[in-house]
């Protein structure tokens, strides 16, 4: 179990930064810098969260083999962090787009799904 949660973890970081590539190269390479500087806000926090939550979730399972209890998930550290995402984009909003900013924030849920998907049906 932990070899396959260790294996999870990699591809997931793994889609992210080909997500995060992606997006710097869209930012890059189109007329949408608005849209696409957002985006990366959002999803580099996103990423941010992302390790936070599988950091978190690896010293709970730590924790509960060795008969210990693990005080928490790193919910607020990661609500705070999106919430820092969403002021940096009320704040400068001539340079970064609220909605986008916001669809950023949800790439790391949406890479886990399609994982999830991915892996299920390469188990059957």
């Amino acid at each position: 179990m932990p070899q396959q949660f260790q294996q999870m973890i990699t591809r997931q970081r793994k889609w992210m930064l080909y997500l995060l590539a992606l997006i710097v190269l869209g930012a890059g390479f189109t007329d949408y810098q608005v849209i696409f500087m957002s985006l990366l806000l959002g999803a580099a926090i996103s990423f941010f969260n992302l390790w936070l939550m599988q950091r978190k979730i690896k010293q709970m399972g730590q924790a509960a083999s060795e008969n210990r209890t693990s005080r928490t998930l790193g919910t607020f550290s990661r609500f705070a962090a999106a919430g820092l995402a969403i002021l940096i984009a009320l704040q400068y909003s001539q340079h970064f787009h609220l909605i986008a900013v916001v669809i950023g924030l949800m790439t790391t849920y949406v890479v886990i799904m399609i994982e999830f998907l991915i892996s299920r049906f390469r188990d059957k």
